[in-house]
C-alpha cells in the first residue's frame, strides 16, 4: 500500500497546478492566498476543504491530522509555515533556505517549545546529515559545503560583471527556478546554505567551510577531529534527498539511475575564489552580525535577483546592491535583534524597498 497519505496541499497562486495535483493525489484539504483563487478552487474541486488567505499555509502546517510539513516555499513568505508546524511539533522537511537564513532565531526557539524536528531537503544539508551519522558530534572537526561555482567560474571578471540574465540562467549540472539559478551564479545561495548549516547542526561559521566542487558529484562532506573525511555521493537528482528526508532513518530504493564512479572521471575541487564572489562575502558577513542583518540581505538580493531577470541592472549590480543594504542596516535599522516575526517583516520591508530604489551599476 502507499507509505504516504498527502492530507494537505499549499500554493500561493499556482491554482491550475494545485488543481492537477489535487486529481492525482486527492488530499483532504487545500490552500491558496487569495479568496478568488479559492472560490474558483471550491467550485472545481468540490470535495477538498479549501482555506485561503495570508496564513493560509501555517493553517495546513499545523493541523491535527498532519505528521510531516514538507516545506519547499519560495523566499521570506516560507517561514511563517516552518514556525507553525514547528510550534505544533511536527517533522518539518525542509526546502525553504529562508526558513532558517531570516529567522534562524525564532526557528530555534519553535524547535525548543514545540518538540518537533527539521530534516533538510536541500541535497547539502542531507549530505551532511548522513555524513554526522559517521561519528560523535563532539568528534566532528569541520562541515564542508560544496558548490559547482555556477557558470561564470572561467569567466573574465569584467565579463562577469557584465553579464545579463540569459548568460546567468545557464546552470552547469542543475535544473532550478530562476531565482536560485542566479543565486548559485553570485554564491548567495551557497552563503544562505552555511547559515542553514550553522542553525541546522549548531556548528559555528568559523567550522563551515565551501568548497568549488564543479560536477556536483560530492554534495557534502564532514571533517572529523582524526582527519577522517565522510562524504555523501549520488546523482544529482534531487528526489534522492526529497526521499530521504521523508523516510528518514529507513532508505527506500528510489528505481533512479545509480551513480557510475568508473564513468564520472576525476573530481575536483578548490577552494571559493573571493574575488569572484563578493556577495558571497557580503552575506556572511551578515551572518557574523546576527539578528536582522540576515533578514535584510536576503530580502534585498530576492529584489536585485528580479531586477537583475527583467534586465534592470547587469550581474554585477546584484553584489553591489546587497552590499549597498547591509551598510544601510548598519546605519538606519534599529531593530537589530530577530525577537519576533513582526520584527523580520518590518525590516524585511524595509529592505525590498531599499533594495528596488537603490542604484547599482548598469
Amino acid at each position: 500500500g502507499r507509505r504516504f497519505e498527502v492530507v494537505g496541499l499549499a500554493a500561493g497562486t499556482s491554482r491550475e497546478l494545485l488543481a492537477r495535483q489535487i486529481r492525482a493525489v486527492k488530499p483532504r484539504w487545500a490552500a491558496l492566498r487569495s479568496q478568488a483563487d479559492g472560490a474558483w478552487l471550491r467550485a472545481l474541486c468540490p470535495e477538498v476543504d479549501v482555506v485561503c488567505g495570508d496564513d493560509a499555509a501555517s493553517e495546513l502546517a499545523s493541523r491535527d491530522d498532519v505528521d510531516v510539513v514538507v516545506n519547499a516555499v519560495v523566499g521570506a513568505a516560507g517561514l511563517a509555515a516552518t514556525l507553525a508546524g514547528l510550534e505544533a511539533g511536527r517533522t518539518v522537511a525542509l526546502a525553504n533556505k529562508e526558513s532558517l537564513v531570516v529567522g534562524g532565531a525564532l526557528v530555534a526557539r519553535a524547535l525548543a517549545s514545540g518538540g518537533g524536528r527539521i530534516l533538510p531537503i536541500d541535497s547539502e544539508h542531507s549530505a551532511l546529515l548522513q555524513a554526522l551519522d559517521a561519528g560523535r558530534r563532539e568528534d566532528v572537526d569541520r562541515l564542508l559545503l560544496t558548490a559547482s561555482g555556477g557558470p561564470f567560474l572561467e569567466h573574465d571578471l569584467d565579463a562577469i560583471e557584465k553579464a545579463d540574465a540569459s548568460q546567468a540562467l545557464r546552470h552547469p549540472t542543475w535544473n532550478m527556478g530562476a531565482r536560485i539559478t542566479v543565486d548559485s551564479a553570485t554564491l548567495v545561495n551557497k552563503a544562505f546554505e552555511v547559515v542553514e548549516a550553522h542553525y541546522l547542526y549548531g556548528f559555528p561559521y568559523e567550522r563551515i567551510d565551501v568548497l568549488i566542487h564543479p560536477s556536483s558529484i560530492v554534495h557534502s562532506l564532514v571533517e572529523y577531529v582524526d582527519g577522517s573525511v565522510i562524504a555523501q555521493m549520488a546523482n544529482h537528482d534531487m528526489r534522492i534527498p526529497i526521499q530521504y528526508a521523508l523516510t528518514y532513518p529507513e532508505r527506500l530504493s528510489t528505481g533512479l539511475p545509480r551513480l557510475n564512479l568508473a564513468a564520472t572521471g576525476a573530481l575536483e575541487f578548490r577552494a571559493v575564489p573571493a574575488d569572484r564572489f563578493p556577495a558571497f562575502a557580503t552575506v556572511l558577513d551578515a551572518a557574523g552580525r546576527g539578528g536582522t542583518a540576515l533578514a535584510a540581505v536576503n530580502a534585498a538580493d530576492e529584489v536585485l535577483v528580479s531586477r537583475f531577470l527583467r534586465n534592470e541592472i547587469r550581474f554585477g549590480g546584484i553584489a553591489q546592491g546587497v552590499a549597498e543594504i547591509l551598510r544601510r542596516w548598519d546605519d538606519e535599522i534599529h531593530e537589530r535583534e530577530a525577537t519576533d516575526l513582526e520584527v523580520v517583516r518590518r525590516v524585511d520591508a524595509w529592505a525590498r524597498a531599499a533594495a528596488a530604489s537603490c542604484v547599482c551599476a548598469d
